[in-house]
């Protein structure tokens, strides 16, 4: 029993001693850690990639399952029945990507080549706002030309400036290729991760638990497993309907921006569908710089979208996305913009999706933990209403009358 004590103990001190020196690393000094974390995240981007699509796939790949199931009465065909189920739910994917493609690639390309056009008259219309507000406003132009007149001095400063900036921004746009051409070589190897991962989920799933099983309690095990089960309806509520809302969307809007025949079209409807998986911020974020390219074209033009992407997103915000997403989060609108900040903040545009759900998550366990504690005290919710007397406990002792 000592031998076990002592080794409790020595590996209770060795594990100690190494967190608080990856802390201070972290924190202090290079940071080693993260530079291996980051590292291996980067090497494991196929698997990631991998996980992900399998995950989002997971229902129709269950869907086809139970489909093909039905048919087979002696149930003794359950690889051949998955496997055609992962080859379905692929071509289906492929069709729809194929159709996007076919249909929205040429119009983005003629979208674009029109507005590459037309790039030297919006340049002058704009110019003749700019000059038309300074002719009208002296006291803004005063300021415009102090402030442009202490950071451009003269022609060798604006030229030195400009070089560098012209040189980073080459090197953008080469790395930008070349991270490109790594993402879809990423990407593709992902995909063959998500066909094994979908052709072998429940025996991935077996063998966690099993692991999981060996290395806790049965309390704990079963507190985890509700945790896992938690989250999964949270991601699978929030991702996967999200991203259904959202290219739902993007096809309202296309349909409604043909029928108005507004310029740039196919540009805008995509636009507005993939900003709009960013919950609350999205639809202005999309909707803003949509506006301006209608405006250089139509101003008139620019206020019927400006009206129709009002009621699109009513629309969306009353019937599609609570039909679609319901109370997946149970977060109010409150902690949703908090989410939305910090995700931004700590991981930009993948932050500003994915922190809705992850603060979620932490929300729903920091609840069951308060529920947890609250109901190991006997504390129901009449004792915080105000108003509500003290626990007996927590009064102060009467004070002793004087004799």
């Amino acid at each position: 029993m000592k031998t076990k004590s002592y080794l409790r103990w020595g590996l209770t001190v060795t594990l100690s001693a190494c967190a608080i020196l990856l802390f201070y690393d972290t924190f202090f000094q290079d940071g080693v850690l993260l530079l291996f974390v980051k590292k291996l995240l980067n090497i494991l981007k196929p698997v990631i990639y991998g996980f992900a699509l399998a995950y989002l796939l997971a229902p129709i790949v269950n869907f086809f399952d139970r489909l093909f199931s039905s048919r087979d009465k002696d149930k003794t065909h359950t690889r051949l029945i998955r496997c055609a189920s992962i080859l379905v739910t692929w071509l289906l994917v492929g069709l729809l990507v194929y159709a996007l493609m076919n249909i929205l690639i040429p119009e983005l390309i003629a979208s674009v080549k029109t507005l590459a056009g037309n790039f030297e008259n919006y340049y002058k219309t704009v110019y003749s706002w700019v000059m038309r507000m300074m002719d009208d406003y002296p006291d803004i132009s005063k300021w415009v030309l102090e402030r442009a007149g202490e950071y451009y001095k003269e022609l060798d400063e604006l030229i030195k400036s400009i070089i560098p900036q012209a040189q980073q921004a080459v090197a953008v746009v080469t790395g930008g290729i070349w991270g490109v051409l790594m993402f879809f070589k990423d990407l593709l190897v992902g995909i063959i991760v998500s066909v094994y991962l979908l052709a072998m989920k429940e025996s991935f799933a077996l063998h966690s638990r099993k692991l999981l099983y060996s290395l806790t309690s049965e309390t704990h095990y079963a507190a985890i497993l509700r945790g896992v089960a938690t989250t999964d309806r949270i991601f699978s509520g929030f991702v996967r309907g999200k991203l259904l809302d959202s290219l739902i969307i993007g096809i309202l809007c296309f349909i409604g921006a043909s029928i108005m025949n507004l310029p740039y079209t196919p540009l805008v409807s995509v636009f507005v569908g993939v900003t709009n998986v960013i919950p609350f911020f999205g639809p202005f974020l999309g909707a803003i710089p949509s506006a301006f390219l209608i405006l250089l074209v139509d101003p008139l033009q620019c206020l019927y979208f400006i009206i129709f992407i009002l009621v699109l997103q009513q629309f969306d915000g009353n019937i599609l996305g609570p039909k679609i997403l319901g109370d997946s989060t149970g977060l109010s609108s409150f902690w949703v913009i908090v989410a939305i900040l910090v995700g931004g903040g700590f991981a930009g545009v993948a932050g500003m999706f994915l922190g809705v759900p992850v603060f979620a998550c932490i929300y729903s366990g920091v609840k069951y933990f308060v529920q947890l504690r609250l109901a190991k005290k006997g504390a129901d919710d009449a004792l915080f209403t105000p108003g509500a007397p003290l626990p007996a406990s927590a009064e102060p002792p009467a004070e002793e009358s004087d004799r």
